[in-house]
């Protein structure tokens, strides 16, 4: 019965994604990037639309997962969904042994070969780059140091690691164990100590899995808005599933290089439009220090907002409220259109 259900859903979802407006593009291959074979899908209603890379979060955590959350967002853009090295399908296409080199440096140089592979299939001259969660890391450094190629940022599920300053999520975790009597819990999160930067992979996954359980809203969102778009998304089998999670596995080594950087040190000043859009109740990456390093930053335009009834995954919850703010605040900066739908 359960897998009954899966397969309308899945075909459901299916018909849903189809791309008939005579001006759209739905494709999706392995393009050589940095040596290995990485998957990249780009969709569309009107290629004249302005062009997204959207960087996933995870590590590991491919979003072609959300298309059928975020199907009305090809309607006002090109979106390129692309699998970094360790994700999805590309870490399915070779497995742990065809990903070679895993570092935050390698997905910064692949982002930027895929950035030129956009530029040249799409003839465009800039993209939008929308970063969310822990693509967010690699996507403030491509918006600092490359504004000839990126027409603006946008930041979603920021995060603002700070040189491992702010310890208030960490702190705020420990609240939390310590109402709900997780005593056992509480000991493991309060011995790996505040210092992200001194975590190995295995705390730095546990730390992430325990502010995900622990919180209401947060633990609702990875059920019914993740869980549920793994298992009907019309994009994956079973066994890519199965894939899809070994990736994450395999990819939770990037978490522990990216606890070292401090974004204030790296840099403050943007050459482009600046955008974060963060959940209000976010407790994975919070909104407070966000909204702290945005007001350190300078942009020619820059703009912050909150995404209502929102823990992380924000956009992929609340996709409609993620457009709306997309189409006020971030299309008109980039195409010089007027404001609306």
């Amino acid at each position: 019965m359960l897998l009954t259900y899966r397969a309308l859903k899945r075909r459901a979802n299916a018909k849903k994604l189809e791309i008939r407006t005579p001006n759209g593009i739905d494709e999706a291959s392995y393009v050589r990037i940095g040596g290995i074979d990485q998957w990249i899908s780009i969709r569309g209603e009107d290629r004249s639309n302005p062009v997204i890379l959207e960087l996933h979060g995870g590590p590991g955590a491919s979003n072609l997962i959300f298309i059928p959350r975020t199907r009305a967002w090809e309607q006002h853009f090109t979106i390129v969904r692309w699998d970094m090295r360790g994700a999805g399908r590309t870490f399915a296409g070779t497995g742990p042994e065809g990903q070679a080199e895993m570092t935050l440096d390698r997905l910064y140089a692949d982002a930027l070969e895929v950035t030129a592979h956009i530029r040249a299939r799409l003839g465009v001259d800039k993209v939008l780059l929308v970063a969310n969660s822990f693509g967010s890391v690699t996507g403030l450094r491509l918006a600092r140091n490359h504004p000839e190629l990126y027409s603006a940022y946008v930041g979603t599920d920021q995060n603002i690691i700070g040189g491992s300053r702010d310890s208030s999520a960490y702190e705020a975790l420990l609240a939390r164990l310590e109402k709900a009597g997780k005593k056992k819990e509480r000991a493991k999160v309060a011995a790996m100590g505040p210092d992200r930067a001194a975590w190995t992979a295995e705390q730095w996954s546990l730390y992430a899995k325990t502010v995900v359980t622990t919180d209401p809203l947060t633990y609702d969102t990875m059920k019914t808005v993740v869980i549920r778009s793994l298992w009907f998304s019309p994009l994956h089998t079973l066994r890519d599933l199965r894939a899809y999670l070994k990736g994450m596995t395999f990819s939770e080594q990037l978490g522990p290089q990216a606890m070292t950087i401090d974004e204030y040190a790296e840099g403050t000043a943007f050459r482009l439009p600046f955008f974060l859009f963060q959940g209000d109740s976010d407790v994975l990456t919070p909104p407070e220090p966000a909204q702290r390093y945005y007001e350190a930053v300078t942009a020619p335009v820059k703009d912050f907002a909150l995404i209502r009834n929102a823990s992380h995954f924000a956009s992929f919850r609340h996709p409609d409220q993620f457009l709306d703010l997309m189409l006020t605040k971030v299309r008109p900066v980039v195409t010089g259109e007027a404001v609306g739908r």
